[in-house]
């Protein structure tokens, strides 16, 4: 069966959720705080974790952070909070799933079974590649010749949802209907900030080649065929320019990726 860590620093709600999982057949780890929790999760063979939000120290926000920065494994998410800018929020740092307290225990384990064996599901799935782009659906990796990057749950789902469609046009409100499953409301920011960090990761994993385009007023697409970045203009000696010296072109020249050949007596 499978192995789960519970933490939360309530001893009840360990004891209960560890009794329930475990005569269901689930080997299960239990920590009290967010640092154990850290601890164990770097080390300990795990299909999943169960993470309680509110805990002193280390809330489980930062703790479902840290932990994928190292792990890539299934995390729901416990709290007596249901709002829609605290689930956003524990799904952003690299939550799979939210559920508010109080909760039913059959639906806690039904959750936890269904994400586990979605996650097996697509280790068996095909990839997209698109030149020497690739992303893979079941490690939910994103490759670029022999680099990968790291991508959060929503970061990856929003990447992986835009290149199953290449050349369509979505909008803010498209996308997180879509991705995350909801309307909208006042969480404009979050879809924003979440697609300004795709973008700079896939700009550090392959830079000078830009897979998502910008639709002014209407929204985004995914590229099939990327835009390359254009060289950066170099001003050869002897060409003709108006300034009296080369102290003066850099306020002069509209571009800040002007670039110079000096002759080597003025190198």
């Amino acid at each position: 069966m499978y192995r789960v860590l519970l933490v939360d620093d309530d001893p009840h709600i360990l004891s209960t959720n560890r009794s329930y999982l475990e005569a269901l057949g689930y080997q299960v780890i239990i920590a009290h705080q967010g640092g154990a929790a850290m601890d164990i999760a770097s080390r300990a063979a795990l299909d999943a974790i169960v993470l309680d939000v509110e805990m002193p120290g280390l809330d489980g926000v930062e703790v479902c952070r840290r932990i994928r920065e190292v792990r890539d494994l299934p995390i729901l998410f416990l709290s007596a909070y249901a709002q829609t800018d605290d689930r956003i929020r524990g799904l952003m740092a690299g939550g799979d799933d939210y559920l508010a307290k109080p909760y039913s225990l059959q639906e806690l384990e039904l959750r936890l079974r269904l994400r586990i064996q979605r996650r097996e599901q697509a280790e068996r799935q095909d990839a997209l590649s698109f030149g020497s782009l690739t992303i893979d659906f079941g490690l939910r990796e994103v490759r670029f010749e022999d680099r990968n990057a790291p991508f959060t749950t929503l970061e990856f789902d929003l990447l992986a949802f835009l290149a199953r469609h290449p050349g369509q046009v979505f909008s803010y409100e498209q996308l997180y209907d879509r991705v995350w499953h909801s309307p909208i409301n006042q969480s404009l920011h979050n879809m924003q900030v979440c697609m300004a960090r795709v973008r700079q990761k896939l700009d550090r994993l392959c830079p000078g080649v830009h897979y998502i385009e910008t639709i002014y007023r209407k929204g985004y697409r995914f590229l099939a065929v990327p835009k390359q970045q254009e060289a950066a203009p170099t001003l050869c000696w002897g060409q003709s320019f108006h300034c009296r010296n080369l102290s003066q072109l850099y306020f002069w020249w509209p571009s800040p990726c002007l670039s110079v050949a000096l002759p080597p007596e003025h190198i």
